[in-house]
């Protein structure tokens, strides 16, 4: 997760890129503006096998939408290619927050050929935004304003939501359910798409985590105990920082998805924790983008 340790190395890592706080602000606000047309993000698709050859995106639409849960109403972006049925994708945002960089980064999923649903993990406590962006969360207000809304989330409701996602995902006509579900997080969203697919495991065919945080502990309802409850097939992106304070993790990971008898790729990225997400300041492209042609690879294969 996003702790202090977390933000040390990423203080580290700033500083030996010469960028400060202020520097990190503006490139986040840059990230809002193009958010505003999250197309222009990348009018070409890596595809899936990681060839480096591109494929054109499909034009999509967008809107936000409300979803019932059992513990009311999540808002949430609603984005698919503008014709067709295409499989569906539950993505959940890092602790931050659903926010205009991840309008972008969905919208750019669903230009390579998904359904995408990216959720507002707080909508008990407020609608989305809650922060504008990452930059925002590195303050004390933001981590204030957070707090208490992080306490709201737990293993039980976080299952309980993802399963209603999922089903609220095959009411739409965009959506071919014919095919699997996927579903990806970032940070704290990570481990949520294990419980995603806990909840509805004859639906979620391929759950991607992306430098999810959590993943392993010994408590009985940690992501890694709960591999045997699926039948999805994962990738799970480690950030290199997350690997050197847990290095156990990874092999945990792998042992469980083969005693489960599940496919799992489990890789360790030579980037900070928080490498995938467009407006954090650790954002390391190269790392980015090699973790996203996984994650296509996956979805393609399992959904």
């Amino acid at each position: 997760m996003c702790d202090e340790f977390t933000e040390a190395d990423n203080e580290a890592l700033l500083a030996r890129r010469a960028l400060n706080r202020r520097d990190f602000t503006i490139a986040g606000a840059s990230v809002a503006a193009l958010a505003v047309m999250p197309g222009c993000m990348a009018k070409d698709q890596p595809q899936a096998s990681g060839s480096g050859k591109a494929a054109p995106a499909l034009e999509t639409i967008s809107q936000t939408v409300m979803v019932d849960t059992p513990d009311g109403q999540a808002d949430a972006f609603w984005v698919h290619p503008k014709e067709g049925k295409h499989p569906a994708v539950l993505m959940w945002p890092d602790i931050a927050g659903l926010r205009d960089a991840f309008h972008t980064m969905a919208t750019r999923l669903a230009g390579a050929g998904y359904a995408v649903l990216a959720v507002n993990q707080y909508y008990r406590s407020a609608p989305a935004p809650v922060l504008k962006d990452f930059a925002e969360w590195r303050s004390d207000a933001g981590q204030a304003k957070l707090r208490p809304m992080i306490a709201e989330i737990t293993p039980d409701r976080t299952t309980s939501d993802g399963g209603a996602f999922v089903a609220w995902l095959d009411k739409q006509e965009a959506v071919d359910t014919a095919k699997k579900v996927g579903t990806v997080g970032y940070c704290m969203g990570g481990p949520f798409t294990v419980r995603t697919a806990v909840a509805a495991p004859d639906r979620v065919g391929a759950a991607c985590s992306m430098h999810g945080a959590n993943l392993v502990s010994d408590d009985p309802q940690s992501p890694v105990k709960l591999l045997g409850k699926t039948k999805a097939a994962y990738l799970f992106a480690i950030g290199q920082n997350d690997d050197e304070r847990q290095p156990e993790a990874k092999t945990a990971l792998k042992q469980a998805a083969e005693a489960a008898g599940l496919h799992a790729e489990v890789e360790v990225y030579p980037a900070n924790h928080g490498w995938c997400v467009i407006d954090t300041p650790v954002y390391d492209h190269d790392a980015a983008e090699k973790a996203w042609g996984r994650m296509l690879a996956t979805f393609g294969t399992y959904t």
